[in-house]
């Protein structure tokens, strides 16, 4: 418990009479923490905060990197705290102990009572947050806007696989479109360069030609597991993904998340997400990700991206118990008690002459935000009508001529929220056309035009700078196990779809998001009868958890991995 005597001695609190120092000393909180413990972290709502005793380093996430400053400590007498409560924003540090630390912490309400009934304790607070606020420009124009340059042509699938995996990941970049802004490109660049060149940090030319494996290792991205045993391995970073690594690390297992690409999966595609509960004002899906990605991290989570699960067995554990080895692409092999698959699922291919070869030179699968600079001014189709379609309709209409959304139902009302169709219907530059198809699309080095047709009417040819299809997925699940059951459409079956079943391979009746295969959960959009929506996919990502741990209950005597 903190006192009035412990207060007098800071200097903020100097000035106060002792009745008032009394009153605060009742209210504040006396938080504790060791060598390594988090006082707040980037991005959390602030409290008010008064260090009594110890040290306290400062750090921030500079452009997908951790930075520390160690020239701005934090020690006894100190305060911290003023400048987000202020200015009505989370947190812009991180603050961890350094040493044994106590701290005196007040809640937003009686740090307003203290500003607004003490004249010198506010003069004191005012201008130590100017002081601060003057590090926060300096900072500001000191750090660079980016930390990779890439120069490489809009239609060159390999730089536009490498920007969308740098935005999903919230690296910021710079792009330079070699075929319409040459005279920026700088003049150490090989001028008889085929494809994209990338340099990280404005000192790593990342190796020709440049993948989005390589981009990741020079960028310091985890591609390889640490270990060799774990409790669980999570094939897929969507929303079912993250949730089971960020559940299963909260609750102390060892899990390793293995992602192909990017994090995020579709969801982490879409422009907007506005029926998420908890996000009044919406959220972006690359957003949503970030802050999944860093809650994983903080809980312990491993994640490796840029790799992809080339096979999995069934095999002995070294204490003797089930499990399984889990094959990454080029031979790296990890062993599990469990695994959760959610892979999510692959867009659906288009049905129509020619899109096959202009895929990535104007006929795009998906609709991600990176896209925006290379629709400015120019008429784009969408071929869908579900959520995915309208919300990459209103993203970029903030940046096309024009949007038209191909649908061959007779409109959006039994397959779009209904609040998209009325934002949809708000802009001018959005137009449906409905019971219309795409026949054909047609171009030379890219796309230029696309054939429809409407009602079964002769098909007419249209001036299109892009397409982007978003019409439902497949499953892609051709790689898994052949013991492992799934329905005509390829997705896993789980629960009660497999109980019946002779492939059932145990003996008691199966976990609602297990397989036939003892230990190997589903969830997600890959899960036959799953529904497709984020919400549901991180839910059943927390189940497969719960369900992970009555399993390992089956065997209480083994011991989780290190």
């Amino acid at each position: 418990m903190i006192t009035a005597e412990e207060l007098r001695q800071v200097q903020i609190f100097e000035c106060l009479a002792e009745p008032e120092r009394q009153r605060l000393a009742q209210k504040a909180a006396d938080v504790r923490l060791s060598p390594g413990d988090w006082l707040i972290r980037e991005g959390e709502t602030s409290s008010f905060y008064v260090i009594l005793e110890g040290r306290l380093g400062l750090s921030k996430d500079v452009m997908g990197r951790v930075q520390e400053f160690t020239q701005f400590e934090y020690k006894g007498g100190d305060f911290f705290g003023e400048v987000p409560i202020l200015l009505g924003t989370p947190s812009l540090v991180s603050l961890k102990a350094i040493t044994e630390c106590r701290i005196a912490r007040f809640d937003r309400q009686q740090f307003q009572a203290l500003i607004r009934d003490s004249e010198k304790c506010s003069a004191m607070i005012m201008q130590k947050m100017n002081e601060r606020l003057g590090r926060v420009q300096q900072f500001a124009a000191e750090t660079p806007a980016s930390r990779v340059l890439i120069v490489g042509s809009q239609y060159d699938l390999d730089c536009r696989d490498i920007r969308t995996f740098l935005s999903m990941n919230r690296i910021p970049y710079e792009w330079l479109d070699r075929d319409n802004e040459f005279d920026r490109i700088p003049t150490c660049m090989p001028a008889n360069l085929q494809g994209p060149a990338v340099v990280v940090d404005r000192a790593f030319w990342v190796p020709q030609p440049p993948t989005v494996r390589k981009v990741a290792e020079a960028l310091g991205l985890r591609t390889m597991p640490t270990k060799q045993h774990y409790d669980v391995v999570v094939i897929g970073g969507g929303p079912a993904g993250l949730a089971a690594a960020v559940y299963g690390a909260s609750e102390g297992l060892c899990v390793l998340l293995v992602e192909r690409n990017a994090a995020g999966g579709q969801a982490g595609t879409s422009s907007r997400i506005e029926n998420y509960l908890g996000f009044p004002n919406g959220i972006s899906g690359d957003e949503l990700t970030e802050r999944a990605v860093r809650q994983a991290g903080q809980f312990g989570a491993e994640m490796v991206l840029t790799r992809e699960v080339g096979n999995i067995e069934s095999m002995s554990m070294p204490d003797g118990g089930p499990g399984y080895c889990v094959e990454l692409d080029g031979g790296d092999r990890v062993t599990s008690k469990t695994v959760i698959l959610a892979t999510g699922v692959d867009w659906r291919r288009l049905e129509a002459n020619g899109v096959d070869r202009l895929i990535g030179r104007g006929v795009l699968y998906g609709a991600a935000r990176t896209e925006s600079p290379t629709v400015i001014g120019k008429d784009v189709f969408i071929v869908g009508g579900g959520n995915s379609a309208g919300q990459a309709a209103m993203f970029f209409s903030s940046y096309a001529k024009s949007v038209t959304i191909v649908v061959r139902g007779a409109g959006l009302e039994l397959s779009m929220s209904q609040y998209l169709i009325g934002q949809i219907a708000g802009k001018k530059n959005i137009t449906i056309e409905p019971f219309t198809q795409v026949v054909s699309v047609n171009g030379e080095d890219h796309l230029d035009s696309i054939c429809t047709t409407t009602r079964g009417e002769a098909p007419r040819t249209r001036k299109a700078d892009a397409l982007f299809v978003l019409i439902g997925a497949d499953a892609s699940t051709d790689w898994l196990p052949n013991d492992l059951q799934r329905d005509e459409r390829g997705y896993v079956c789980t629960g009660r779809d497999v109980s019946d079943l002779p492939s059932w391979k145990g003996q008691r009746t199966p976990f609602l998001l297990e397989t036939n295969m003892p230990g190997f959960f589903c969830a997600g959009d890959v899960r036959h009868d799953s529904i497709k929506r984020v919400s549901s996919g991180v839910g059943e990502g927390s189940m497969a958890i719960a369900f992970v741990h009555q399993y390992l209950a089956l065997d209480s005597p083994r011991l989780r991995a290190n």
